[in-house]
Parts: C-alpha cells; structure tokens; sequence
C-alpha cells in the first residue's frame, strides 16, 4: 500500500511521518494476538499474585510485577522480605540436582534411535545416529542451551513453570532465551500440553528499529529513532506471540510453518500495559517449522496451563522462618541493648552502661538487695528459638528434596564408597521425581532436543544420512541415572563372567566354549554408551577371522613344503652315501640287500 503522511505527538510535541497501512491479514493477526493476550492476562491474574509471594520469599530476581517502559529503579535491592536464605539456597540445591540428573553437560545425556537401531551398535545406522549425538552435544555446548536449563530449572522449582525460547543462530547454530514469571502467558491444548506462549517485554527504540527494521515500527518509534540521541534509549512494551499455525490463509502465513510468530507494540513509553499501541500492524509475522519453546511444568491440576511447585509447598514454612529469625534477631537485641527503666532521681543524671561502668543510685541497699547490681538482665529463650528455626530449616530442605541430592554429604563417615554406590544412591534419588522428570523430558527435554536436530539439518551440519533412514522416524531416548545405575550392575555380570571363565580356563580350557566373548563386548560396550566405532562390526570381525585363518593355513601349507623338501634332501644324500658292500646309507637304514630279487 502506499504512504501516507500522519501525525504523532511525542512529549507533547507535533510530528508528522510518512507511514504505509498494513494490509488486511496483517490487521486480522494484529487484532487477534491483542485479543488472546487480553485473556491470556486474565486467566493467569490468580498465577501472577501467587508467583510474586514465591519471589518475594524466595527468587525476587526472576520475577516481573509489571512490564513497565523507562523504570528507573531496576538496581535497587529487591529481597526486603528475605532474612533467611534457607528457602533460596534449597530451591538452588534442587535445580542444581536437576541439571545434573536430566542435563549435565558432562555426560551423554540423550540417545538416538531409528525402531530398535541405536548409536551404541556397530551398522551404519548406528554410526550415523552417533555422530549426529556427537554433533548436537557439541551444539548444546557451544550455545548457551545449558546456562538457560540451569535458569528454567530454578524457575521450575520455585514458580512451577520453566520456559525457554530457542532460536536459530548462524555462529552458534541455537540460542536460547528465558522468559521470567510475570512476563509470559501460557495456554494449554486439549491433550493438556503447552501449545502457546504470549509474553511481553521492554526494548528501546534502536533495538526495536535494530531487530525489525525502520519501515516495520511505528510512527510514534520511527520520529524518535530520526531523533537520535537520548531518544534511542527510550523504552517501548513490545508483545510476543508463539502459537500453533492455524487459519494460515487468513493471516497470510505459509503454511508449510506449523508454528506461527508475531511481535507488535503493545503499548507506548507512556501507557504501560494499556493494551493500545501506536500502529495497528505488526513489527513481525512468520512461523517455524516446529515448535521452539519448551515450558516444563512440576505437577499440574487438572486442565492449568501453568505448574504448581515444591517452593508453593514450602512457602508457608518459609514465611514462618523469616518471623522467626526477625523475633530471635529482636530477643538478642534486647538481650544485649534492651529497654531500661530508671528511678526518678537519676534523670539528668550521669549513668553509663559501659562494661565496668558504674552509675550510683540511692537506695538500692534497700529491701536486702546488694550494694551492687547488674543494670539489667534479660534472658529470651534463644536457644529454643535457634532449636525451632532448625526444624522449620530441615522442613524446608525436606520439601525441596535436598534429602535426595546430598548423596556424598551422607557418606562422611565412611571411606570405601564405590562410585558405583553413589551412583545408585543418585538414582535412587531421581526415582522419588519420577512423575516430575517424565514431565521434564515429554514437555521440555524432547521438544529441545527434535529442535536443535531440526534446526542442524537444515544448516548442513549433519552427515548425509544412510539410504535405509529415508522416510523414518528419529527417536530420541533420554539416559537417566537409573539407566546409568542399571547398565553398571550389569556390566558387572559381565566382567564376572568373563573373569570365571579364563580362571577355569586354566583347568580345562573347553570350559571357554561356554561363553560368547563377541556378543559380550559388544554388550559390554553398548551398556557403556561408547563411540561404536569403538567395536568392530560382525562383517568386519568374520573377514578379519578368515584373513587370519587364510594366513595360518598358507603357514602350515609352507611349513609341510618345506619338510617334505628336507627329507628328500635328507634321501638323496643318504642314497649317495656309501657304507660297503656295495651297499648306500639309505639302503643299510631300509634293510635292503643289494642284489636281491
């Protein structure tokens, strides 16, 4: 469409700027996404106080009252209601048991599979299935995949709710972004899964203009860019929709994407969550190809779109703590600098309370009390509020499962602890989080993973794949500590097995026909989740075996050429050996007679 020139008002100042109306789909998008968004906000209003009792106890940093433009107090201290960290540190020490027990970096978390093919076997399937693994780790190491799980995690534990947003990135092939709790808005499908995020944010107008472009922003956000100055550093509220691709036709999205992406304005510097704008278009609309959010949630009531979490749970016993720890902080107040109650006559008298000091009062031999006295004495029961607040501690820790994850901590008495005890006590551990780690990998883990695959494929950074994976289905198996715990005992068996058998080798060596040493190694090696180059294939291993029995046999071949060539030397020479009577060496061995018949 063509421009037109309008008028916009900026501080109360006229401008005027050329401006084109967006077309007809983009203005049935933009009023759609306002609408969603609207009630979007107030579904969650209930979430939205809930969750800034959770941060004020417990994460005030990860938190958003209100998306507001232009505050100019986002430095100052935001835990006033904070005198015991206990809370915090135990929702720390759960998400930290969580990065280590779904995603550590340092371990292969996740397999690959096509049916019962996996990357630990040794065909060419496998081969490609563990180099695709090796590639995405690499991926996830190189972004910043695993800073972001470490966030979602903490706001999972405390808020119920984690959300991470990745995007395709030409360095680093992923990126990763955290919405915090106040900023996004969530809503649930049929089947209860998280199938939209909304959210809202600030951006100043260079990084607005910077992000979408001049002739995408406003006309209010393009006269104060033209502006330069301090003009760039001002903040408008801008709004963000991810959602299934529906109705592609009337919003004009191709419908190849099955997810659809907007961004717009949604409100200005001076009319914070108005919901009015300065343009009826958008900033963007496009899609992806699959979903590119995650939003893990703890435990879920029936149809909620958002999670209820252990920091809910334990905040009524973290409010008590910080009442307690204020009445135990006054008692000891008063204990060492309390109140003082003085006879009449010492007024505008000189008193000290120095240690060692001395006041003189009149009277105080009086009614047999002694000529001297302490000034005060108090005594608060500190030590029975200390012995409460340690129980109200436990309880917290309890509610945070700490218990679970302080695996090493419980062996400090003992010193022969295999690794392989820790490992099973680990996952012991992750055992009692069942329902919440099923829940972490088919609503979050699963989606990043087939994200990440997705978004290196079509960057080329996969090897080709084999003619036989054509047209199948990629799934993704996740290793947890159980499966780690269980794969070591067997492993063990293993090794017992082989370690019985070539001691009763040296009895009867046929006692080794009882044990197939090539299907163990291979088991062997896939419990251990190795490179499967490491282990030969059954084809490769069979023409090894032949070229090796082909060379022992050309050996014993030469070995009987060459015996039977010195034994006819051996005759020869006897045969030319003369020993009398007309007789040679080799007939005087055979017994023959010269002569006769």
């Amino acid at each position: 469409m063509a421009e037109r020139l309008v008028n916009v008002k900026i501080d109360n100042k006229p401008y005027q700027v050329h401006w084109r109306m967006p077309d007809e789909p983009t203005l049935k998008l933009r009023e759609h996404v306002n609408g969603r968004l609207i009630g979007l906000r107030t579904n969650r209003y209930s979430w939205w106080v809930h969750w800034r009792e959770c941060a004020d106890y417990i994460l005030p940093r990860r938190y958003k009252w209100l998306i507001t433009p232009n505050q100019m107090a986002r430095g100052s201290p935001i835990n006033q209601h904070i005198l015991d960290s206990t809370g915090t540190l135990a929702a720390r020490n759960l998400a930290a048991g969580l990065m280590t027990g779904c995603t550590d970096p340092t371990k292969s978390w996740f397999h690959l599979k096509i049916g019962y093919i996996d990357s630990t076997q040794t065909n060419p399937i496998s081969l490609w299935l563990a180099e695709c693994e090796r590639i995405l780790m690499m991926v996830f190491q190189e972004s910043n995949f695993y800073t972001c799980m470490a966030v979602l995690y903490f706001d999972l534990v405390v808020f119920g709710t984690g959300v991470m947003v990745i995007y395709e990135d030409y360095d680093d092939v992923i990126t990763c972004y955290n919405p915090c709790p106040g900023e996004y808005y969530l809503e649930a499908s049929d089947t209860i899964k998280v199938n939209a995020l909304y959210r809202e944010f600030t951006y100043t107008v260079s990084q607005v203009v910077e992000r979408f472009g001049i002739d995408n922003v406003s006309p209010a956000v393009r006269v104060l860019y033209n502006m330069g100055g301090a003009s760039l550093t001002r903040e408008i509220v801008v709004a963000h929709a991810i959602e299934p691709n529906k109705d592609y036709r009337k919003f004009d999205i191709p419908s190849h994407f099955k997810w659809r992406e907007v961004y717009w304005e949604w409100a200005g510097s001076a009319a914070p969550q108005g919901g009015a704008s300065y343009s009826p278009g958008v900033l963007y609309k496009g899609g992806f190809h699959e979903q590119n959010f995650i939003a893990p949630r703890w435990d879920i009531v029936a149809n909620d779109a958002y999670g209820r979490s252990p920091g809910m749970d334990a905040l009524p016993d973290i409010k008590q703590l910080q009442l307690e720890v204020k009445r135990k902080a006054q008692a000891i107040d008063k204990l060492v600098n309390p109140p003082m109650v003085a006879d009449i006559q010492l007024k505008n008298q000189p008193a000290s309370l120095l240690p060692g000091g001395m006041t003189y009062v009149a009277g105080l031999m009086a009614n047999s009390r002694p000529g001297f006295a302490p000034v005060y004495q108090v005594q608060p029961p500190v030590k029975e509020i200390m012995e409460d607040l340690n129980e109200v501690r436990e309880r917290i820790k309890d509610i945070f499962f700490n218990n679970l994850f302080q695996t090493i901590s419980q062996f400090e008495t003992r010193s022969n602890v295999t690794a392989a005890e820790i490992d099973a006590r680990r996952a012991e551990s992750m055992i009692m989080l069942g329902p919440v780690l099923e829940r972490i990998i088919g609503e979050g883990l699963k989606i990043a993973v087939n994200r990440a695959f997705e978004i290196a494929s079509r960057s080329g950074i996969l090897p080709p794949a084999p003619s036989q994976v054509q047209g199948k289905e990629i799934e993704i198996d996740f290793v947890s500590m159980l499966e780690t715990a269980q794969n070591a005992s067997q492993m063990a068996g293993i090794e017992r097995i082989f370690q019985l058998a070539g001691n009763l080798a040296g009895v009867d060596p046929a006692a080794l026909d009882n044990v197939d040493f090539d299907f163990g190694i291979q088991k062997a090696s896939s419990l251990l989740h190795n490179d499967p180059k490491l282990i030969r294939s059954p084809a490769m291993l069979a023409q090894m075996r032949k070229q090796k029995q082909d060379q022992m046999q050309q050996a014993q071949l030469a070995q009987h050429a060459d015996t039977a060539q010195k034994l006819a030397q051996g005759a020869q020479t006897l045969s030319q050996t003369d020993v009398g009577g007309g007789q040679n060496a080799l007939q005087a061995m055979m017994g023959e007679i010269p002569g006769a018949a």
